[in-house]
């Protein structure tokens, strides 16, 4: 489990730190809003730019409030959004709703990476219900060509009898 805190108050991040060792890590990161150089939709902003496979939770915490602010936040691609001084019961129930928002987003994933395949032929059922050879299902989704051969055990168990037939 990985957490990324971003704070630059001192006191405030060591709280913040010993409550969140004590609810276990997740994909997540928590940053304050207001820190210098970069502030946290900048930061939120950059890390969802970044091409990656996993995705991390992103929470930020600020000392002023507001649907505009809400808003901004959210626009620059944030989960959730807290404000200071942090109540520890909030924080642990939008953590807990954090996780299963994650967990969630795993299952999805592990559902969509299923592929519904003929157990004879091996076609695969696309999104339409038509069915399609696995070599063009792959080549229209993704940049992979395909070149055939044969592997030992069928070239002895197939490609060899065709051969002394002849």
């Amino acid at each position: 489990m990985n957490l990324l805190l971003a704070e630059d108050d001192a006191v405030a991040r060591l709280t913040l730190s010993a409550v969140l060792k004590g609810l276990g890590y997740f994909p997540m990161v928590i940053s304050d809003w207001q820190m210098p150089e970069v502030d946290g939709p900048e930061l939120c902003r950059r890390m969802r730019a970044r091409a990656t496979d996993r995705y991390s939770y992103f929470l930020l915490v600020t000392a002023t409030g507001g649907k505009k602010r809400y808003l901004e936040g959210m626009e620059a691609g944030a989960d959730d959004f807290i404000t200071k001084p942090i109540d520890m019961v909030e924080l642990r129930a939008r953590l807990k709703a954090a996780e299963r928002i994650l967990g969630l987003r795993q299952h999805v994933q592990q559902l969509e990476g299923l592929l519904p395949m003929c157990a004879y032929c091996k076609r695969i059922r696309d999104a339409s219900e038509k069915w399609e050879s696995i070599e063009r299902y792959v080549e229209e989704r993704s940049e992979a060509q395909f070149s055939h051969g044969y592997c030992p055990d069928c070239y002895e168990k197939y490609v060899r009898p065709q051969i002394e037939k002849r």
